[in-house]
């Protein structure tokens, strides 16, 4: 497992370095990253998706699992290293896509869905199939789109244990009246099952962040709490856009509230069931 000094060879060898624009901060610790890997119990054949593999400390620590690794890399100096690395040594085990893993704010780019599809049957959409598994250190900017994208639209996306600043990781383990509840947190928890796994101080990355970061465990519930995502995550967009409004005000005095939930509350007073039963009759209006 590349260290430190590892890391910087690789990246000197190919005329390289760290870019904060786009969020690189290499994590360090081999004992977190064989942490995170232990927690996604990935093995033989799994299809793994890892968004922003850097230069592939994470990635080797997959393949020598036995893992098929779908990585995305927006780099295009980082991508070539990665393909000089891994496309000829892995036996078709390593697909690269080269460029943003998102295609605006809630879909994934055309090459990385067609991958998927390929090597994971049955996405998007559905839940039957092979499925796959999101195990990344993510570039912080594409965190919070990327797994709503991944548990609204892609439900063969069976779990996500990812590295992600620790207010993301706050706002996802969120309860009713606080500050971090919001449309994230309450789509999560909806789809899945979280755990918080490790936080990690900004001294496990090189270079360091100017934040804590967090490891987080997304287990895909095999029964959701509703089977119509889509419809919760646009009524949430709703409400928590104008979060300190009253509900009857975004939504209109006329509304046709349900039992329990009144025009007078805030879109933050309400339980993740109150904001399903909310998203129905919204989207029946």
């Amino acid at each position: 497992m590349q260290t430190l000094a590892d890391i910087k060879a690789i990246l000197a060898q190919h005329g390289l370095a760290p870019r904060k624009a786009l969020g690189q901060n290499f994590l360090l610790d081999h004992n977190l990253i064989h942490k995170l890997v232990d927690a996604s119990c990935v093995g033989s054949g799994d299809v793994v998706l890892e968004v922003g593999p850097g230069t592939g400390t994470l990635t080797e620590e997959l393949l020598s699992r036995g893992s098929r690794v779908i990585a995305c890399e927006l780099d295009h100096g980082l991508a070539r290293m990665l393909r000089a690395r891994f496309a000829s040594t892995t036996n078709g085990s390593f697909t690269l896509i080269e460029g943003d893993c998102l295609d605006g704010k809630h879909a994934l780019n055309e090459e990385l869905t067609r991958a998927l599809r390929d090597m994971a049957p049955g996405a998007p959409g559905e839940q039957s199939g092979r499925g796959f598994r999101l195990v990344a250190n993510l570039p912080y900017g594409a965190a919070s789109p990327l797994m709503t994208t991944l548990l609204v639209s892609w439900k063969n996306c069976r779990s996500m244990h990812v590295t992600i600043q620790r207010e993301v990781a706050d706002r996802l383990l969120a309860r009713p009246g606080t500050d971090e509840y919001g449309t994230l947190g309450i789509i999560a928890q909806a789809a899945a099952e979280i755990s918080l796994v490790a936080t990690l101080p900004p001294e496990c990355f090189w270079p360091r962040p100017d934040v804590t970061s967090a490891m987080v465990s997304i287990v895909r519930r095999t029964a959701p709490l509703t089977d119509d995502l889509p419809r919760l995550a646009a009524c949430c967009q709703k409400v928590f856009g104008q979060r300190r409004k009253q509900i009857g005000s975004v939504l209109g005095r006329a509304f046709a509230f349900p039992p329990g939930i009144g025009a007078s509350q805030r879109a933050e007073q309400l339980s993740v069931e109150q904001l399903i039963e909310l998203s129905r009759v919204d989207g029946a209006a």
